[in-house]
């Protein structure tokens, strides 16, 4: 038998024979403190009965790990789905977007569940758990999956399989219950210990633990602003008959594509349009509009459209960008890895933003500032500018929402806007679209077009940018006025164009490849959509170029 060398993080290589399962060779990796969750295999994410045909660096995947806390989570939505297949068979449950530390579930017929049904499906979740049931992947050749996914009414399943001809599909299966495998899912059932399962408005939050904390639930902090924003989803999804990546495809092959995005892009207007109507409302008060959100959310578009919205109503906006007020390189506080930490708000300088602030409320002219990167300090723009009237200003930033940012500034004085990027889709009833992979993807699209960065480098920075949001943007979203989601359902599809080849220069010798392959699966599931259809003036352009916007 032919033999394979493996190669733990430790230095040490051994032989085994081709084909052993990577759970095999990894026990000699443990004890570890935490259980495998699946391995990664030259940086390649693998279940734990994966088998390891050629040689290989082999290093654990445990829950304490993001990439294994986010394979627990998915493992728990499938076990969610497996028992509420087999309580309620005749009902479609569909798995949403995150809200706090969970993920929002409800049944396809809006049927809420009672306590005592949702007490039912509980038990049977801490039944399975109890029985430690395997988690395998099957192969099935493409008539079979088809046939199986078409008998056990799966219908989005279905759907997304027309995008694909692969001869053999991988399920993952548990229980006797069977999905597409989009990525690996814990190896049984025993390991799913940490959850909570609770009412939440009219479907259920599945509840999961951090990462920090694998075996601890932390206490639940609801997030309106979200669950305002899914419901609204979904009652335009029911509207326009799309709410899965399958549905997409569909529109996209009968070539109905170019008049849904035409539909998309006027709807997400009529939105914005609908801010400055709130705006206009408090503008007896109201004298600057905060914008802000994660990066990638389209911050700096939708500022620029709700200015143009502002205009029809005869206000005269002045567009700010926060960056323009950042202290000078020499002043700019360092991160923990002693790099320059630009996202936090003592990279910006808050008195003399509040300065001119008051100076321009006060009617006074004022120069606004620029800040020159190349050089890292703050420069005049030339831009001077005096409040006399309908004028309002609109500054987007990152720290918008926060009142460390204005504390000189009445709240009455005070609009704000929480902007993200909050994908409703699904790829089918049981696997959601994250809304952090859309803005991934906008930022990996964006950075290689206008800031000469690989995709490497974009995966690379991405984790820090995640904890800058949450530490500086996400605790304050909810202290919003309004909330605008850009995310446009159709916009994947264009972003694949742009971002499969980018990923593929991705190699298996970084240890960003597994994220890449995993976004590289993630597009398969999307027919591409030509960037021709996409009008000048949305908020796709701002990543992908040929914008009427200047940035």
């Amino acid at each position: 038998m032919r033999q394979i060398t493996i190669t733990y993080p430790s230095g040490q290589s051994v032989t085994h024979p081709s084909g052993v399962k990577a759970g095999d060779a990894a026990a000699a990796l443990g004890p570890f403190a935490w259980p495998l969750a699946a391995v990664l295999a030259n940086n390649e994410l693998l279940s734990l009965e994966a088998p390891l045909l050629t040689d290989c660096v082999l290093a654990p995947v445990t829950l304490d790990t993001s990439q294994g806390a986010a394979t627990y989570r998915r493992s728990l939505c499938f076990l969610l789905a497996i028992a509420a297949r087999e309580i309620f068979p005749g009902r479609r449950l569909v798995a949403g977007m995150a809200i706090g530390t969970g993920f929002y579930h409800y049944f396809d017929d809006e049927a809420p569940l009672s306590p005592k049904e949702r007490s039912r499906l509980e038990r049977q979740m801490r039944d399975l758990v109890e029985r430690d049931v395997p988690c395998s992947i099957e192969h099935k050749n493409y008539a079979d999956a088809v046939e199986y996914f078409r008998k056990s009414g799966q219908s989005d399943t279905l759907l997304l399989l027309e995008q694909r001809n692969d001869p053999i599909i991988r399920l993952n299966e548990c229980a006797g219950f069977r999905d597409l495998h989009v990525a690996p899912l814990v190896p049984s059932t025993g390991i799913l210990g940490t959850w909570d399962l609770l009412g939440y408005h009219d479907g259920l939050l599945l509840r999961y633990p951090h990462k920090e904390k694998p075996d601890c639930l932390t206490d639940f902090q609801d997030d309106p602003t979200l669950y305002a924003i899914a419901k609204e989803y979904r009652e335009k999804a029911k509207i326009f008959g799309l709410s899965s990546v399958g549905a997409l495809n569909r529109i996209n092959a009968s070539k109905g594509i170019k008049s849904y995005i035409q539909v998309a892009e006027a709807l997400q207007n009529k939105k914005i349009a609908a801010i400055a109507d709130l705006v206009a409302e408090r503008s007896d008060q109201a004298k600057v509009v905060l914008i802000a959100g994660p990066s990638s959310s389209g911050k700096t578009t939708t500022s620029k459209k709700l200015a143009i919205q502002l205009k029809v109503m005869g206000f005269e906006p002045i567009n700010i960008s926060l960056d323009d007020y950042f202290v000078d390189r020499t002043r700019t506080p360092h991160d923990e890895n002693g790099e320059l930490d630009y996202e936090c708000l003592e990279a910006l300088d808050v008195a003399y933003l509040n300065e001119q602030l008051l100076s321009l409320f006060a009617g006074e002219e004022v120069e606004l500032p620029t800040y020159d990167f190349k050089s890292g300090s703050r420069k005049p723009s030339g831009k001077r500018f005096r409040m006399t009237g309908r004028e309002l200003l609109v500054i987007e930033g990152i720290h918008g929402l926060n009142d460390r940012l204005t504390p000189r500034i009445p709240k009455e004085q005070k609009f704000k806007v929480y902007v993200s990027a909050l994908t409703q889709l699904n790829l089918d009833d049981h696997n959601r679209v994250s809304t952090t992979d859309n803005r991934l993807l906008r930022r990996m699209v964006r950075d290689y077009n206008f800031r000469g960065h690989s995709a490497l480098a974009t995966l690379r920075m991405w984790p820090s940018v995640g904890r800058g949001e949450r530490k500086h943007i996400f605790p304050f979203q909810n202290s919003a006025d309004v909330a605008f989601n850009s995310a446009l359902d159709y916009e994947i599809g264009v972003l694949k164009i742009y971002a499969e080849p980018l990923l593929r220069t991705v190699k298996p010798t970084e240890p960003e490849y597994s994220e890449a392959r995993r976004l590289e699966a993630f597009l398969d599931n999307f027919a591409p959509i030509p960037s021709t259809f996409v009008p000048k003036d949305s908020i796709i352009r701002e990543f992908i170029g040929e914008s009427e916007f200047k940035y």
